[in-house]
């Protein structure tokens, strides 16, 4: 059974950083790309970063030069270190495989607001 478990969400100021955790499922981690995701109100989910097995990375244009993503194989840990945030980074942010799964955690909230 595939596991996704987001934590590290939170509110912040415009400007402040946050990093995010998402623990997932050996059974996947190893083989996958992993990726997060966010969903703001009223949006459909959207892509965010994702990094390969091998550590490749790639940003959304909406965040790049602000958050950096990582992993940790040995403990099959993806983060999501969030900085210089905006409100228009509000949202429920998730983790999951690149392509995605069809198994969703129940992501980690993050407000962007003073």
């Amino acid at each position: 059974q595939v596991q996704l478990v987001e934590s590290g969400g939170g509110l912040v100021q415009p400007g402040g950083s946050l990093r995010l955790s998402c623990a997932a499922s050996a059974s996947i981690f190893s083989i996958s790309a992993m990726g997060w995701y966010r969903q703001a109100p009223g949006k459909q989910r959207e892509w965010v970063a994702y990094i390969t097995i091998s550590g490749s990375l790639n940003y959304a244009d909406s965040v790049k030069g602000r958050f950096i993503i990582s992993r940790d194989n040995a403990k099959n840990m993806v983060y999501l270190q969030m900085n210089s945030l905006k409100p228009e980074d509000t949202a429920i942010y998730y983790c999951n495989t690149v392509p995605e799964g069809r198994s969703w955690g129940q992501g980690t909230q993050v407000t962007v607001s003073s």
